[in-house]
């Protein structure tokens, strides 16, 4: 700021030399042009006779012709030219004025603005991160936490999505399991998107089977959610409603009439990613659709089509294959829990 003033003197005192150097040069120029009018004027009352006053009377002074009256006048005007009027000198303080006080308003905004940044982050910097637990998959991670399987996928336990406790499928499930199912719930249901009504879904889907199917439990391993997030069933040590040796895995929706998002895609992968790595599922393990194990339209066109193309589905089931699961003596038809009675989805 002391240098900016220490300019704007210098500035200030630059343009009044530049004044006083044009006001000096036109007075002397004025100053001359007068002289010569004068003598010029001078000489013409010299060559004639003495002068005279108004009385015709010989005057004991110079009489002054009009012409050197006006000559006078004229140059005394060009003086009073070259000073500078008087309401241009305080046009000229005044825009000094506002810039230097512009000059101070935005060194003030700056710095406290500069000042404000510095404080607000130190404040960030300053506050301490908890600490977080580490997060597992299973029966063993730590309470209060939610597994994340990676990208955005949590895994919703059965307390988490309000369960009933003493509902329990049949038979264990042994690992690795060789098979993969993919099914749907189907039954005009539309896709949850959010964990509160993904929740609903699941404690319905439950009531449902147990109360008006006759299975002793949920029907599958696993559901996935429009919201992207991963659903415990039945879960990794208990068989599925289909058939033992084998994991089921169920979009949340009817995707006959609706199409799902890449949400459950990605989650799909991850989870089968995940059951490799833990060893709940073969390094080769086969995936196929419900509709190659048994009469069913699950899990729909849009999902038949998207995990057909992927490198584990397995071919069993269509027309000039083998059905899934002979290798290992699983059933013509997966359905175990299921009672006779009741009819294909």
């Amino acid at each position: 700021m002391k240098l900016l003033l220490k300019i704007h003197s210098k500035d200030r005192h630059y343009l009044t030399l530049q004044r006083k150097r044009k006001y000096y040069r036109r007075v002397s120029k004025s100053s001359s042009s007068s002289s010569s009018s004068a003598s010029s004027q001078s000489s013409l009352v010299d060559a004639s006779s003495s002068p005279v006053d108004i009385f015709g009377r010989s005057a004991p002074y110079p009489v002054p012709t009009p012409g050197a009256y006006f000559a006078a006048r004229s140059g005394r005007n060009n003086q009073n030219r070259g000073l500078p009027s008087s309401g241009e000198a305080p046009s000229v303080l005044r825009q000094e004025r506002y810039f230097l006080y512009g000059a101070l308003i935005l060194f003030v905004i700056i710095a406290f603005s500069t000042a404000l940044y510095f404080v607000i982050n130190h404040m960030q910097g300053s506050e301490p991160t908890p600490s977080q637990p580490p997060i597992l998959f299973g029966d063993s991670y730590a309470s209060g936490t939610i597994p994340n399987l990676g990208n955005g996928h949590l895994v919703i336990d059965r307390p988490n999505w309000g369960a009933q406790n003493e509902v329990r499928g049949r038979y264990p499930l042994f690992p690795p399991i060789p098979y993969v199912v993919i099914t749907h719930i189907g039954v005009q249901s539309t896709p949850c998107l959010d964990m509160y009504r993904c929740s609903i879904k699941m404690r319905t889907i439950q009531d449902a089977a147990v109360a008006e199917m006759g299975l002793p439990d949920i029907p599958n391993n696993f559901y996935l959610g429009g919201d992207g997030f991963i659903y415990v069933g039945r879960g990794w040590n208990i068989s599925n409603a289909y058939s033992n040796r084998t994991l089921s895995i169920c979009f949340m929706g009817d995707y006959i009439r609706y199409e799902p998002n890449e949400k459950q895609y990605s989650a799909l992968q991850h989870l089968l990613a995940h059951g490799v790595a833990t060893d709940h599922l073969t390094r080769d393990y086969k995936l196929v659709a419900h509709n190659q194990t048994k009469s069913t339209k699950s899990p729909g066109p849009y999902i038949y089509e998207r995990i057909s193309k992927m490198p584990r589905w397995s071919p069993c089931g269509n027309a000039g294959y083998i059905r899934c699961g002979s290798e290992i003596g699983l059933p013509a038809v997966w359905d175990q829990d299921f009672p006779k009675r009741n009819k294909t989805a």
